[in-house]
């Protein structure tokens, strides 16, 4: 029985070869600390952290690349920004489909004397961006928003909304976490003062990657602070950007395999790579919805969502059919509240949770129609 990976919302599998090599180069034949000394091999590692910079600059339509700081992922991401940007009395606001990432340093912000909204969205995770601006108010900071759900797939008007908070003055953040690499992520047309992103999902890198863009002119308090490289003579964290959020050696061949996983991208076309993922889509929300018993969930329309499907079986637990799905047919899914017990609410699914299938660039049509049938033996295997 060959294995079906339907888990690429949580991390994208298989890797392009050219991630694996990246990884396995570095290792074995530089593995030195980048901006630790000047011999050869740490400066090549440190022109590879420059080279993978450069590339998601380009992705993201970034004009300055050192405005990029790596992050060990998203989350981290995400509290560096929440956390080194707001003060006591801001007030932030987000939807009701946010992932804990966002959710739980906001709450923590709270007992600081940050203020939060959080706008509902409809049940299929859709948000109404003029509700989003009634949240608004005089002592508004910023909006923090995701692109995609990581339970719907649920595609939010960012485009829209950074309009709406640029005209306001308002500071908007962006979690790019299901969306980058998949989605077009552009920091200057969407307005994006900050974007958090993770290089472990749809950019195809390694586990252990991640960033965080930050606009010029604007002051983010470091999470953590310690050895750069430079101003070593000094006791003070650098000011400067990306040294100022790079304390410490960096996981670098795990950048060197997400440049690779970049660059695959951008050679292969993120048009296509949609494309693809649209089509995997649409066939698997298309079978699963003939499936008597099986409730879908999200806008379940590839145009308004990532590749990600949830669904649940009447009078079946999620995690006996994610079991099941993995035991019996080898097919890989996630199960539970998938770390987003807001957007559960949300969805009227928080007692119960879901079953979550998210093919990849690397899954096939034959893969959508294996699991449709493995779905619809246990729905009707009573």
């Amino acid at each position: 029985m060959n294995d079906i990976y339907l888990d690429n919302a949580a991390t994208s599998w298989p890797k392009p070869e050219s991630v694996y090599r990246a990884v396995d180069h570095f290792n074995r034949k530089l593995g030195a600390s980048p901006g630790r000394g000047s011999h050869r091999r740490s400066v090549i590692s440190g022109q590879i952290l420059l080279e993978t910079r450069e590339s998601l600059a380009r992705l993201f339509n970034i004009k300055d690349s050192s405005r990029i700081a790596f992050t060990v992922n998203v989350t981290e991401a995400i509290n560096i920004a929440l956390k080194g940007l707001l003060e006591p009395g801001d007030h932030v606001v987000i939807s009701s489909m946010e992932h804990n990432a966002v959710v739980r340093p906001l709450h923590a912000l709270k007992d600081k004397g940050v203020e939060l909204t959080v706008v509902r969205c409809s049940p299929d995770g859709t948000l109404d961006p003029s509700l989003l601006e009634q949240a608004l108010t005089l002592r508004t900071r910023l909006v923090c928003l995701l692109h995609a759900s990581n339970i719907t797939g649920t595609i939010m008007p960012v485009a829209e909304v950074g309009r709406i908070v640029r005209r306001k003055g308002i500071l908007f953040m962006v979690d790019a976490a299901q969306s980058a690499g998949v989605l077009p992520v552009d920091v200057e047309e969407q307005n994006i003062d900050l974007l958090a992103f993770t290089g472990h999902k749809g950019l195809l890198g390694p586990q252990g990657t991640g960033g965080l863009y930050i606009r010029p002119g604007l002051d983010v308090r470091p999470l953590v602070e310690g050895g750069t490289g430079s101003q070593s003579e000094r006791v003070d964290q650098p000011d400067f950007m990306p040294d100022r959020f790079e304390s410490g050696t960096p996981n670098t061949p795990g950048i060197a395999g997400l440049n690779a996983g970049v660059q695959f991208i951008q050679e292969t076309g993120l048009e296509k790579i949609r494309q693809h993922e649209q089509e995997l889509t649409d066939a698997l929300i298309q079978g699963l919805r003939e499936i008597k018993g099986v409730i879908l969930y999200g806008p379940c329309d590839s145009r308004r969502q990532t590749a990600v499907v949830s669904f649940n079986i009447e009078d079946r637990d999620c995690g006996e059919v994610s079991f099941l799905l993995d035991q019996k047919y080898g097919i890989q899914s996630r199960s539970g509240l998938h770390c987003a017990p807001l957007a559960h609410r949300t969805m009227g699914t928080l007692k119960r949770g879901a079953c979550r299938l998210s093919p990849g660039f690397f899954n096939t049509m034959e893969d959508i129609h294996k699991v449709i049938k493995a779905v619809y033996e246990i729905a009707t295997s009573g």
